[in-house]
Order: structure tokens, then sequence, then C-alpha cells
């Protein structure tokens, strides 16, 4: 009897937590993959992967200063990432918008490019583009011409919002726009807000790969081709995006982005399925990378932001991409490449297990608003321990003390050990939950109110309002403290030990945190909150006089879910 051969299944996220804007691409056997990073340094994260269902993370492309992220506003900042690659030069390149102001719907962004000879760098300094609008991408034709496609954001009244999608070429030598910049669309469906637009050659068609629908519940991908660069472009023959969450028909012209949440699918886990990006094995196989999310059971909330997916494509005989099933419903599985049926996906490999023990910083750490300089944070000074100098309150954009990873499962545990001397009472060191300066949870060691011994207390910011709960406070003798937080679907329980060899004690449980989801922070007037994702940190604050610090021993997360 003929033995039956079962192809590997990809789960869903491939990368999960806050991983969203993914551009995809592959050079030799390789999978590279950006994503937007927002307030946070260093900018821009770089995956690797060589069997499409497991990612590393590898480091950054802007982490030298490129970007100045002091004062950013949620959700401004680093925003979608295109990576691309030209054979002939043989250089990555990565354009990326700074979103600056989204204040009276202005969006005010400049659009950069960075080079580099190897995906781990060093980049180029940042090449301007434009500032005529966001998301850019960039297009290396075969002939040796290059292109660059945004979003021209549209800021007149009565005018379609957001804006046309527009193509010019470009010159990546000396810089700059070369000719005029096209007018090619607003959107190839009746969902609006077309946006991240990316271009693509395939048996001599050119294909525009757009972002629509907004960032929220009635996000999808869409896709047009036409002969010419600069178009005309015929949107796909279904008129409905080839990737969604929602696939109800949904008319949204001239709605320049909300959360849709009446198109929230009670039928799937995956849920904002949007934003994609193209990539195909050495075999011929096509997935599209795109971002989506996972809301908190019987909610619209969610905490881990927009998370990297993968779905199956294939070619009709048209000549038209779409689902390997059929279908153009985002799932939460996809089937392995031919290239790897064996592949096996390695659910811990988002754990966090660090002890410190070398002179570098682990590259998973990143920072809100501020670099990472070793003035501030090190593991040199103190070896094996990771030391934090305490700067200005966690409600500050300019200079927290925050050292933290991507929360990346609705359940999981985050544990340190800390030693601390507060001398003030504006002095305090702990662990917590971040999601920006106006939505943390922190657990600290302080000085207890008398100014005469250390305590552990809990500090929350909500919407950016002050809870200090005095009520609930544990002496510790020695300034040294392990501190355990459990999240759990949307609530946080806290646990101390002051001695190692001692039993977990419960300092407080079932600490309301799902607000700290991107539907439940107060991002920027007209928007629906944020779309960064929660944080786990370990940090330091100092309003006295920027001179204590904190040592941690180690930092651990494990993840109790992440399959599905």
């Amino acid at each position: 009897m003929e033995s039956i051969k079962f192809m590997a299944i990809i789960h869903n996220p491939i990368i999960p937590g806050m991983a969203p804007d993914p551009s995809i691409i592959r050079v030799g056997n390789d999978y590279y993959l950006a994503t937007s990073t927002f307030h946070w340094t260093p900018a821009v994260q770089i995956f690797h992967s060589t069997d499409l269902a497991n990612w590393e993370l590898t480091g950054y492309a802007l982490d030298h200063g490129e970007v100045n992220l002091r004062g950013t506003n949620t959700p401004a900042g680093i925003w979608a990432p295109h990576l691309s690659y030209d054979p002939a030069s043989k250089r990555f390149w990565l354009a990326y918008s700074h979103m600056q102001n989204m204040a009276g719907r202005e969006f005010n962004s400049d659009s950069f490019a960075v080079w580099s000879d190897s995906i781990n760098g060093p980049w180029s300094k940042p090449i301007y583009l434009t500032s005529i609008g966001f998301d850019p991408a960039l297009f290396h034709d075969d002939d040796g011409r290059h292109y660059v496609s945004i979003l021209e954001w549209e800021t007149r009244t009565g005018y379609q919002a957001p804006g046309h999608i527009v193509v010019a070429e470009i010159d990546l030598v000396n810089g700059g726009i070369i000719g005029d910049w096209h007018r090619v669309t607003t959107g190839f469906t009746t969902r609006g807000c077309a946006e991240a637009p990316q271009l693509y050659k395939h048996n001599g068609y050119y294909y525009l790969l757009i972002a629509a629908g907004g960032t929220g519940y009635a996000h999808g991908v869409e896709i047009g081709r036409a002969k010419d660069v600069f178009g005309p472009y015929t949107p796909h023959p279904s008129g409905e995006p080839i990737i969604t969450s929602s696939p109800h028909h949904l008319f949204s012209l001239g709605d320049p982005d909300a959360g849709h949440f009446e198109m929230q699918n009670p039928n799937t886990p995956i849920q904002k399925s949007g934003h994609g990006s193209l990539v195909s094995t050495p075999s011929g196989d096509w997935y599209v990378a795109h971002l989506m999310s996972r809301p908190l059971p019987g909610t619209s909330l969610n905490p881990l932001g927009r998370e990297t997916s993968l779905q199956k494509m294939t070619w009709s005989q048209d000549g038209w991409l779409q689902m390997a099933d059929g279908s153009n419903l985002a799932k939460a599985t996809t089937p392995a490449p031919r290239d790897y049926p064996n592949t096996q996906q390695d659910f811990a490999s988002f754990d966090i297990n660090d002890q410190f023990e070398t002179n570098q910083v682990p590259a998973h750490f990143m920072t809100p608003y501020r670099e990472q300089t070793n003035d501030w944070v090190n593991t040199t000074e103190r070896p094996g321990h990771l030391r934090i100098y305490g700067d200005n309150s966690f409600f500050s954009q300019v200079d927290p003390a925050i050292m933290a990873t991507r929360a990346t499962s609705l359940d999981y545990t985050v544990q340190t050990k800390l030693e601390f001397h507060p001398v003030h009472y504006s002095q305090t060191a702990g662990l917590g939950l971040y999601y920006d300066a106006n939505n943390w949870l922190y657990v600290r060691l302080c000085q207890d109110d008398t100014e005469d011994h250390t305590v552990l207390r809990v500090l929350q910011a909500k919407l950016g309002q002050r809870t200090d709960d005095i009520f609930t406070e544990v002496p510790v003798k020695n300034d040294t403290v392990e501190l355990q937080l459990r999240y759990h679907m949307g609530f946080a329980t806290i646990s101390y030990r002051l001695d190692s060899q001692s039993d977990w004690q419960r300092l407080t449980q079932d600490i309301d945190v799902t607000y700290l989801s991107d539907e439940g922070v107060n991002g920027e007037p007209g928007e629906i909150g944020g779309f960064t994702g929660l944080f786990n940190f370990i940090g330091a604050v100092d309003a006295y006089q920027h001179q204590s610090f904190a040592d941690f021993s180690y930092y651990t997360v494990k993840n109790n879910t992440l399959k599905g």
C-alpha cells in the first residue's frame, strides 16, 4: 500500500507580539522580514528564517541614533518599513516613514531609505525620499531602474481620504525623485483607506499589493495589475480583498481610517488581517506575510498588538494572486512549503531566559522614546547583572529608564531579581507591564512614606492617571527581592520572595490590565487608541539626582500559550 505523505502545517502567528506591517524577502535560501517599531528603539526589527515557520530576531536597521523618538505620541514613530534586495548591486534596502505628527489628521511624515551590503549591517545613513505621505516601498525593476511607491496623504476638504497611491522613479545612486509622481489608484475595492503599496513583477505584469480598510477589523490585502509600472491598474476581478479576516462586503470609501468594530468576525481567532508582503520559495511556492491580531476572548481588545502571520498563495490561470484554499479568509494555519516538508515550529523560541553573562545587552530588549546607551544601561559595571540607572518617571516621553520585551502570549509569567538602594522617595526600581507613557503597571522597590525603610508597592498608570496602591506594601529589609508577574487573559497577579529558598508570596492579584491594549489606550485624537502592543519591562526611576541604579541578576519570560 502506498504511503501517504502529510504536509507540515505552519501555525499563526509566525512572529507573535508586536510585529506589524511585515515586509518579507528571500535572498538565496534565507528569508528576512522587517516590522514596524513606532516609539520603540532600536528601530525596525529584522527577523531571519530558513523555513518560513521559525523566526529569530537578528537585529535592527536603525540602532545608531538615526532617529530621535523623544516626545513621540502614540501611535506615531517609525512606520511600515519595506525591505528589498537589489540583485544588480547586491544591496539590501530598507525604506521607512518617520511619522512625527498626527494631530489634526495632518500626518506629517518624512520617509527615508537605508542600504547595506549585509542584512546584519552596518546600514548607511538615511537617504531622504519624500514627505508626501507614508508607507514607502522600493521596487528594483529588471531593467535596472528603481521606483518608489507610497501613499500621498490627502488633507483637502471634500477629497477622498486618505489619498492616492503614487509611484515615481527614483535615483538610488544620487538620491532624488526622477520626473513626476504618478497617481495610480485610491484602492482596488470599496473598503477605502488604501496604504502600504508594494510593487512586484510576475509574468509580464506589474502587481500592486496594498493594505486597505484601515488598521482595524476591516483590514485587508488588495491587489491590482498593469502592463506599465505607472498604470493604469486593473483591480482584482473579485472586487474584494484577497486576504482579510472579515470577508463580508464593506463600503467605506472616504473613511481615512477606523476600527470598524462592526466587522469583527466571531468565527475566527485571527482578526485584522491585512498589510501583506509577497515572497516565493526556491521551489516556487508563494506566500503572503501579513499582520493580524488576537483579541482577548469575548472582547475587541488586542493587548499583543498586531502580529505577523503567513498565508499560502497561488496564481490563478488568468494570472491573479489568490489564497491557496480558494477563499480570502485568513487562517490560523497554513500549509508549509514543499521546500521544507518536515519543518516543525519551536513554540518555545519566544521564551526568554537572560542571565546577563556577556558584556552585551540582549537584543530583544527595546526602550521607549530614547536610545539605549551605556551610560544608563549596561552589563559591564557589575558583571552578571543588567544595571539600569534611574531617570524620568515612566510618564515621561523623553528619558524613561525602561528595558522591555514584547509580550508574545495572552498567558505568560515574567520574573526577575533585583537589588536597589533608594535614598529618596522619588527613586524606584522594579518590574511591570507597559504600553506607552500613559499606560503601564509597575511593582517597585521604593522608600516607605516615612523615608526610613524600603518597601515593595504597586503603581499604575491608566489613561494618564496615576494610582499608587499605598495599602498593599511589604517591607524589604535587605533591598533585594525577586518579583514575578503572571499575565493571564488581561489580568495580572504579582508575587514576590525575599529569599530564593522561600515560597512565593502573593502581593496582589487579578489586576485588570485589559486597557493595556490597542483599543484600550488613549492615543492621538481621531485614532481608536494605538496599534503597537504590550511589553514586559524592568526599569528604574530617579527624579532626585539621576544617580541611583538597580542591578537585575536575571530576567525570564515563560509563555504558557503560543500555538494558534
